[in-house]
């Protein structure tokens, strides 16, 4: 039997899986769209502040404002409920885990 030597660092770059890197960037730009119309929203400002605080690539979503986390975790009466309400990025997940992985896949494969 032949060894089969391999460098994952080289192959998670080349197919741009790596922290900032094509696939990445993909998925979270993805995930800020297709969380927006789920966020709860008054003035948009909750909406503003990962927009404004997430690092598109570190592979982390920030809401940065005093009631994100209590607005994501309790229940509320929001304004176009229940499409906007907590939970938004589980939701989000739930609905487009499929079409997120598709595109991430297709990017990995330099089919887009």
């Amino acid at each position: 039997m032949k060894a089969v030597q391999c460098n994952p660092t080289e192959i998670i770059h080349k197919h741009g899986l790596g922290e900032y890197e094509r696939v990445q960037q993909y998925v979270d730009n993805e995930c800020l769209r297709l969380c927006e119309p789920m966020v709860p929203k008054d003035a948009n400002i909750l909406i503003q502040s990962a927009k404004t605080n997430t690092i598109v690539g570190s592979g982390e979503l920030r809401y940065r404002t005093p009631y994100a986390r209590r607005w994501y975790y309790m229940p509320a009466n929001f304004q176009e409920a229940p499409e906007r309400g907590n939970y938004w990025f589980e939701r989000m997940k739930q609905k487009y885990k499929k079409q997120l992985l598709a595109g991430a896949q297709k990017l990995a494969e330099g089919k887009a």
